[in-house]
């Protein structure tokens, strides 16, 4: 009988031992919650202050102020673009103003418009020409030199109607070829002056400021009764202004407002020497 109640006891011990040993709460040290409460809150940052654990004041400040450096960027690379986008607004409208500039002088009937007309206007002997060599690089105007083909009026306008042609087209670089090659083989032909003009128109509306203006300067030079000085006077003018030759520009209106009164060319100048600054 004891020998039985022996058994049983040795073979329950361990159940007994299980039934002893404690039950450990893993959240019994956060108070019975995790995360322990206020963790990762202010309170828990001030609570490792000491540690360095939080971040310190200064590093905030200096966060502030990386973002207001950034922020001051921003807005000047900001002024910058709209600075630029307004230049580049204004160079369209510059250019817009030359093709309906050429446009209302092609509309006018400019290809044989005073080519062979008679000449009006013209300078008077010995007047003051103070657009000769007046744009940078024009240099002095040589002559034409003489042709050895014969003077044929309807060849000539043929090969001037078609270069002209290519204005209407707004091909100007083929335009610029063909005046140029006319005036090469036809510089006394009674077109050569108008020729010479175009060609500054050409190469205006090509935004070529230094190329026109040589070529505007030229007609007065080399082509001094041609019924198209005062308008290349005029466009010498505007040439001289955009290139922001100021007095440049302002003597040349007033040669041509003194000059050629009553034109057109003169009316523009006046306009333009009351806007010169």
């Amino acid at each position: 009988m004891r020998l039985r109640i022996l058994a049983l006891m040795v073979s329950a011990l361990p159940m007994m031992a299980a039934a002893a040993a404690p039950v450990e709460d893993v959240n019994a040290g956060y108070g019975g919650s995790y995360p322990p409460s206020g963790y990762g809150t202010a309170g828990a940052e001030g609570a490792y202050a000491g540690g360095g654990v939080a971040t310190p004041a200064s590093g905030q400040a200096q966060l502030f102020m990386q973002l207001q450096q950034m922020q001051d960027e921003i807005s000047r690379l900001r002024g910058m673009l709209e600075e630029q986008q307004n230049q580049i607004q204004q160079m369209k409208q510059e250019n817009l103003d030359r093709y309906q500039d050429l446009d209302r002088r092609l509309s006018g009937g400019g290809a044989a418009g005073g080519a062979g007309a008679p000449v009006q206007n013209a300078p008077a002997a010995g007047a003051p020409n103070t657009a000769a060599g007046a744009t940078a690089g024009a240099g002095a105007a040589q002559p034409p030199a003489a042709s050895n083909e014969p003077a044929d009026p309807a060849k000539e306008k043929l090969y001037y109607d078609a270069a002209f042609d290519l204005i209407r087209a707004k091909d100007f670089d083929k335009a610029s070829q063909a005046f140029n090659a006319f005036l090469r083989k036809y510089p006394n032909s009674q077109y050569a002056g108008n020729a010479q003009y175009w060609l500054g128109e050409v190469n205006l509306a090509k935004g070529d400021l230094q190329g026109a203006g040589q070529a505007f300067a030229k007609v007065s030079q080399v082509y001094p009764n041609s019924p198209k000085v005062a308008d290349s006077l005029y466009k010498l003018g505007d040439v001289e202004r955009r290139l922001g030759n100021t007095d440049r520009a302002r003597g040349i209106f007033q040669q041509v407002a003194a000059q050629y009164p009553g034109t057109s060319a003169a009316q523009l100048a006046q306009r333009d020497l009351k806007n010169l600054k």
